[in-house]
């Protein structure tokens, strides 16, 4: 009996690599994708979706075999300028998170740039889309791209973050450690898993 071949392979990731492979040109895009077109809430409820621990679907990657059509994510040079992989499922996806964790603007569909801003409560775990009530409540942190463009690890942020509570008022031992327990989940989102399938080159 024959072996069934196919014409794809498996590969898993988590999300700091695939940020890395975006950030040095190794995963772009396929000049026929769209630009991005997800609105706020709906990176916001990525967000709440990985964070709860929920799967958010599979990407599907072309190894990239002709070297050109193709585009970069972001709005600055990268040091391949050709990626050796292009994404055919995912693009909105890999765009909102390397937009959010890299501090970066996106393109809109109509060319605009845009900063995409999600907040983050940690006494409860709640995502929104940042607003001017939001920005002004010390209880949020109004985008939560300052987590990880900070450089910062994740007990100096937690420190930081309970200075400010405690400005407003004394808290609980319970409510400090739900809320470190909150925040060190959200910085660990950068290890969330992530499963490609990525096809052949020679695939027509």
């Amino acid at each position: 009996m024959s072996e069934l071949k196919t014409c794809f392979k498996k590969v898993d990731y988590d999300l700091s690599g695939l940020l890395h492979y975006i950030d040095i040109g190794d995963i772009g895009l396929p000049d026929i994708q769209r630009p991005f077109v997800w609105s706020n809430a709906k990176v916001r409820d990525l967000f709440d979706s990985m964070y709860r621990g929920f799967p958010v679907g599979y990407l599907l990657f072309w190894e990239n075999g002709a070297g050109n059509g193709v585009k970069q994510i972001g709005l600055e040079g990268k040091q391949h300028a050709v990626p050796s992989r292009l994404i055919v499922d995912g693009q909105q996806r890999l765009t909102s998170l390397f937009a959010i964790f890299r501090g970066k603007k996106v393109l809109d569909e109509d060319y605009r740039e845009r900063q995409i801003e999600v907040a983050f409560r940690p006494r409860d775990g709640t995502f929104e889309v940042a607003d001017a009530a939001i920005r002004r409540d010390p209880e949020w942190i109004a985008n939560v791209s300052k987590i990880w463009a900070s450089g910062k690890p994740s007990y100096q942020m937690v420190r930081g973050f309970l200075k400010q509570l405690e400005a407003k008022g004394p808290l609980t031992p319970e409510n400090e450690e739900r809320v470190a327990h909150n925040l060190d989940r959200l910085f660990d989102l950068q290890k969330y898993p992530f499963t490609a399938l990525e096809i052949a080159p020679t695939v027509d």
